[in-house]
C-alpha cells in the first residue's frame, strides 16, 4: 500500500504546474541511504521524455513508475557498495569521458557541452549523473567478473554455432581445379610448389566450370561452401593451396586468393632481439654506456647474441631467451626503440641508443606481414559470449542484492 500511495503523490505531483515548488522529501529509506522525491521525478521525466522523443507509446504510468523506483533503490544499494569498496571517480577522469564522447560524436567537447544544455539539460547535473554511473560499472564488473567462468568446451561450442559463423566469419575469395585422377592432381600440386600459376593451371587441366576464369569461385562465406571445403579453409591464411580433397566429382585442388570482412587485419611485424643494460647508483650512465658499447662489439666480432644477451641483458623479460623479443607489431615497444628498430636493416646490429629503460642495441632478424584476422574473430566471439554471461550474472546479482536488502517505503501523505 504504501508503494502505492507514494505513486499516487507523485503522480499528482508531476501533474502539478511548475509554478508550484514541493519541499523535498525522502520518498524510500534503502539500507543506509535513502532516495528522494526529487529523483524519482527527475527519474520519471527523463524516461517520459525518451518515450516521447523516440514516439514509442508509454507503459500505463503506474508501470512506469514502478520501474523508476526499484532502478533507483537498485542503484542506491550500488552506490552504498562503491562508498564501502572507496570506488571514486576523479574529475581528470570524468573528463576524458566527456572529451572521448564528444569525440565520438564527431564533436568538440565545447559544442558536446552545448549540445546536452540546449537538450534542456544542466551540464554539470549530466557530469554527476555519469560519475555515478562510471562508481556503478566500477562496482559491478568487480562482483560479476569473478564469478564468470567461460570453458574452453563452451568457447568452441559457440564459436561452430552458425550463428558466430556467419556474423563473424570473413568472405573468402577461391581457386579451385578440379580433376579426375589422383595422378593429374599430384602433378599440378608438384607445378604450383615450383611456382607455376594457379590460375594457368586451372585453364590448363580443371574439368570445372569456372575453369576458363583460372577456377576462380565467388566471395563467400565458409559456412556456405561444400563442407568439404570449408574444413580444408579452416584457419587458413591467404595464399594457401590445399592438398588434393576427393569428393564425388574427383579431386580438387583450393586456393585461398583473399579475405574480406570486418575482422580481417593485417599487421606489419618485426622480429627482433636486444641487450638491455641499466643504469644504477653503483654504476652511472656513461659507465653503463661505455660497457653495453663493447659487448655489442664483442657480438661484430664474432661471438654469439644469445649467448652474451643470457650472460649481460638485464631485461628479465627476454635474457633467458637470448634477447629475444618475438614477433611484435607497432606500439608496444617504447617510441625511442621502435625508431631505431625500422631504421636497421635486417641482419644488421644498431648502434647504442637509450631509452625510458636504460641502454639498448638490437638486431633485426626479420619482418613479416601477418594476419591477425582469426585472433580478431576469436577475441570478438569472447567478447559477445563474456557479455551474455555477464549480463545474466548481473541480473542474478542485482536480483539477490535487492531481495537481501531493507527497503521501506516512505508514507508521503
Amino acid at each position: 500500500m504504501k508503494k502505492l500511495s507514494i505513486f499516487l503523490l507523485l503522480s499528482i505531483a508531476l501533474s502539478v504546474n511548475a509554478k508550484i515548488e514541493l519541499l523535498d522529501r525522502i520518498a524510500i529509506i534503502v539500507e543506509d541511504g535513502v532516495v528522494m522525491e526529487s529523483q524519482i521525478i527527475s527519474a520519471f521525466d527523463d524516461l517520459e521524455k525518451g518515450y516521447k522523443n523516440q514516439n514509442i507509446q508509454m507503459p500505463p504510468k503506474d508501470i512506469l513508475m514502478n520501474q523508476v523506483m526499484e532502478k533507483l533503490i537498485i542503484d542506491e544499494l550500488q552506490l552504498q557498495l562503491a562508498d564501502r569498496a572507496g570506488i571514486k571517480i576523479s574529475d581528470s577522469e570524468l573528463n576524458q569521458t566527456f572529451t572521448r564522447l564528444a569525440s565520438n560524436n564527431q564533436m568538440s567537447l565545447e559544442d558536446f557541452i552545448l549540445f546536452i544544455e540546449n537538450n534542456g539539460d544542466s551540464y554539470e547535473e549530466v557530469r554527476e549523473q555519469m560519475r555515478k554511473e562510471m562508481r556503478i560499472q566500477r562496482i559491478q564488473r568487480g562482483r560479476v567478473n569473478s564469478n564468470i567462468d567461460i570453458t574452453e568446451n563452451e568457447f568452441e561450442a559457440f564459436m561452430a554455432t552458425n550463428e558466430t559463423l556467419s556474423a563473424l566469419d570473413p568472405e573468402l575469395l577461391v581457386r579451385q581445379i578440379l580433376v579426375k585422377e589422383l595422378l593429374t592432381a599430384n602433378k599440378i600440386v608438384n607445378l604450383i610448389n615450383e611456382n607455376v600459376d594457379f590460375s594457368e593451371l586451372a585453364k590448363e587441366y580443371s574439368i570445372s566450370s569456372n575453369a576458363s576464369e583460372g577456377g576462380l569461385l565467388s566471395w563467400r562465406k565458409a559456412i556456405d561452401m561444400p563442407d568439404l571445403f570449408e574444413k580444408a579453409l579452416e584457419g587458413k591464411s591467404i595464399g594457401y593451396v590445399s592438398e588434393p580433397l576427393e569428393s564425388g566429382s574427383g579431386f580438387h585442388i583450393l586456393k585461398l586468393e583473399d579475405k574480406r570482412g570486418d575482422y580481417v587485419k593485417f599487421e606489419d611485424q618485426w622480429h627482433s632481439r636486444h641487450i638491455l643494460m641499466i643504469p644504477s647508483t653503483i654504476r652511472d650512465n656513461q659507465e653503463t654506456e661505455k660497457q653495453i658499447n663493447n659487448i655489442r662489439q664483442e657480438i661484430i666480432d664474432g661471438q654469439d647474441f644469445a649467448m652474451l644477451a643470457s650472460e649481460f641483458s638485464e631485461d628479465p623479460g627476454s635474457a633467458q631467451q637470448g634477447g629475444d623479443l618475438g614477433w611484435i607489431g607497432l606500439g608496444v615497444f617504447a617510441p625511442e626503440f621502435e625508431k631505431v628498430m625500422l631504421d636497421t636493416q635486417i641482419g644488421s646490429i644498431s648502434e647504442v641508443f637509450e631509452t625510458e629503460f636504460g641502454f639498448h642495441f638490437l638486431e633485426v632478424l626479420g619482418k613479416r606481414n601477418h594476419e591477425l584476422t582469426e585472433k580478431l574473430i576469436q577475441d570478438r566471439a569472447y567478447g559477445i559470449l563474456y557479455a551474455r554471461k555477464f549480463d545474466e550474472e548481473l541480473e542474478n546479482t542485482l536480483r539477490s542484492m535487492r531481495a537481501e536488502a531493507f527497503v521501506e517505503f516512505k508514507d508521503l501523505d
